[in-house]
């Protein structure tokens, strides 16, 4: 509860806040003086407000050289460590582990109803984001893609989309996995089980698409990135 409430006061400033969100959506890392100009403040309040969101853990900062013999400047950025905040505390991550061990103790059987039950939750996360007809066929791809990317954003997954359209591919890279923390501890179930997610979301929109995985988180990787190949 004390890391709960020195949480919600440093967010409690609009400008932190909106620094936090700022540097979640541009997945790198950013300096004092990035900050400094994108809000419109002085560089010190800048560094402030980094050192603030570093003391509870929700930033991390490395110096680095600048080649010029002058001092190190400092980049930001994200922890790795997931804030969740309930009110009361409820410890999801807890009730996830014990549901993913106990399937996986069920051997393949309980890894393909994990698969299955990732695809129908994508499924209708994307559903629910449809027209009153439920089909995607009279969608835009431009409409699609908007989807797609507000499903994700939803999921919690940092999303960033670039579609190919000469080739007719549409690359997805996610820069925060919900399930990462249990994908550490079973990363075959939970990875299976997240691809079945995606394929699910895709699916729905682009029919006869494929959906091949070319980056891992659990593999060293700074995000996982997929190709998806989308038919005419």
């Amino acid at each position: 509860m004390e890391q709960t409430l020195k949480i919600t006061s440093v967010l409690s400033d609009p400008t932190r806040f909106h620094i936090y969100e700022y540097m979640a959506k541009v997945h790198r890392e950013v300096s004092v003086q990035e900050i400094a100009e994108k809000f419109h403040i002085h560089p010190n309040v800048a560094r402030l407000h980094l050192t603030k969101l570093e003391d509870v853990r929700m930033v991390v900062s490395d110096t680095q050289k600048t080649g010029k013999g002058g001092r190190p400047s400092r980049l930001y950025r994200l922890s790795d460590e997931v804030i969740g905040l309930y009110f009361p505390f409820r410890d999801y991550q807890l009730l996830a582990r014990i549901a993913i061990q106990t399937m996986a103790k069920l051997g393949p059987i309980g890894s393909e109803a994990l698969r299955e039950t990732g695809k129908r939750f994508g499924r209708e996360l994307i559903a629910s984001r449809l027209p009153h007809n439920g089909t995607a066929s009279a969608l835009t791809m431009a409409d699609k893609i908007a989807i797609m990317e507000e499903a994700a954003e939803a999921a919690g997954f940092l999303p960033q989309l670039h579609y190919d359209e000469e080739k007719g591919v549409l690359y997805l890279d996610i820069f925060n996995c919900p399930f990462k923390e249990i994908a550490a501890q079973a990363p075959d179930t939970v990875c299976g089980m997240h691809h079945a997610f995606l394929e699910g979301m895709v699916e729905t929109l682009f029919a006869g698409a494929e959906v091949t995985e070319t980056e891992n988180m659990m593999e060293g990787s700074r995000r996982c990135a997929y190709r998806i190949v989308i038919r005419p």
